[in-house]
């Protein structure tokens, strides 16, 4: 430091320099915790020092990479792009992003089934990376911290992202960093679906649609290990057999079986307590004849399109009741969310869920990862790695 100067190298958020002290006493109490910590912190942040008003601001101010979409469209608009990201405010942080999850909702905004709040926009997520900075007047985060986010808000397609404090959840070291990225979303989504959307328990039987999907593998393995008969649905002969390893007691290939005619086959003509259907138009109608008296269709996804309207007289038929939730539903206060998150990764650590990380891809070749996932050319979980993070 030479010269007058109130800008002070600083590495730890939550050591503040003291305003009864003069200035030059704090500028030599500053240096001396910086000498002591740089090794801790890999980026330093900068705090101005005013009697008033303290506040945190970010070395850096470079451009960073991210995927951008400008327009509507297929695949072929998911564009590599310099941006430049600003600065954590209040309550915020900063974050460089280690791992991005692949996931359906994603190809909605793209393809505008669902509207972004505007266009450009960066899609995206899900991710794991570690705070680089840290709004002023925070506590509870701090630089180095790895943590992991799901659902809003969106643009996790990129190489670092401002964040709200209060959505991220601590990342375990027992978890890597590409795992909790690849589950974040699903793992938390099938909680929900399976917890609270529907109680699944011991002596049940399910029906997932596909199996071997991202979603509907960790349905399955939860879904065993709480006790219920878990029939799956797949495309191919293939992902069948991963199905089994995931815990399906029975797995229809629907490309080569009617799934509504097994369904009744295997259950006696029963039917299922519960269909979880992300597949929409293609399965809708057959997933409401396979549900027994007051049994539950929960809609969450329409990978094939939006199902068909039906009337209410379909569902007065047997008494059945017809949700179509969504994760930010089940996760909008801060306990829930921590709760949530929670019982994934201790799934994870007990080994209840096994992760399958099958794909991984360049971030910047998110083109080539949408197409694979849309062609239905995926199993298990996708992840995107920023450039230059080891895959």
């Amino acid at each position: 430091m030479r010269g007058k100067c109130d800008l002070f190298v600083f590495n730890q958020p939550h050591l503040l320099p003291n305003p009864f002290l003069t200035k030059s006493t704090n500028r030599h109490s500053i240096l001396r915790l910086q000498l002591q910590h740089q090794l801790k912190f890999s980026k330093p942040i900068l705090f101005k020092s005013k009697f008033a008003t303290v506040s945190a601001i970010s070395t850096s101010s470079a451009m960073v990479k991210a995927i951008r979409v400008h327009e509507i469209g297929g695949p072929e608009v998911l564009k590599w792009e310099d941006i430049e990201i600003g600065e954590p405010k209040d309550g915020e942080i900063k974050v460089r992003n280690k791992a991005i999850g692949l996931n359906f909702i994603d190809i909605y905004f793209r393809t505008g089934v669902y509207k972004a709040a505007a266009v450009p926009f960066t899609p995206g997520m899900e991710a794991v990376g570690v705070v680089i900075a840290v709004g002023s007047g925070l506590t509870g985060r701090q630089v180095g911290d790895v943590v992991a986010y799901a659902g809003n808000p969106m643009g996790a397609y990129a190489e670092e992202q401002i964040l709200p404090a209060d959505k991220v959840v601590p990342v375990p070291s027992s978890v890597d960093p590409i795992v909790a990225a690849s589950v974040m979303l699903k793992g938390m989504t099938a909680q929900y679906l399976l917890r609270h959307s529907f109680k699944v328990e011991r002596g049940h039987t399910i029906l997932v649609h596909a199996a071997a999907g991202g979603v509907g593998s960790l349905l399955c393995q939860w879904a065993n290990a709480l006790g219920a008969t878990v029939i799956g649905t797949v495309s191919t002969k293939e992902k069948a057999a991963q199905a089994e390893e995931d815990g399906c007691h029975h797995v229809i290939v629907s490309k080569q079986e009617n799934f509504v005619e097994r369904v009744a086959e295997i259950t006696s003509g029963q039917g299922v307590e519960v269909v979880y259907d992300s597949v929409g138009k293609d399965t809708f109608e057959g997933s409401l004849s396979c549900l027994k008296t007051r049994g539950y269709m929960v809609s969450f996804g329409q990978a094939s399109g939006a199902p068909d309207p039906i009337p209410l007289s379909a569902l007065a038929s047997k008494s059945l009741f017809l949700t179509r939730p969504s994760l930010m539903h089940y996760t909008a206060k801060r306990d829930e969310l921590l709760e949530t998150a929670g019982e994934v990764f201790a799934n994870i650590a007990t080994g209840v869920l096994r992760v399958r990380v099958n794909h991984k891809y360049p971030l910047s070749q998110a083109a080539q990862a949408h197409s694979d996932l849309e062609n239905r050319k995926t199993t298990g979980s996708v992840v995107l790695i920023p450039d230059g993070v080891d895959m």
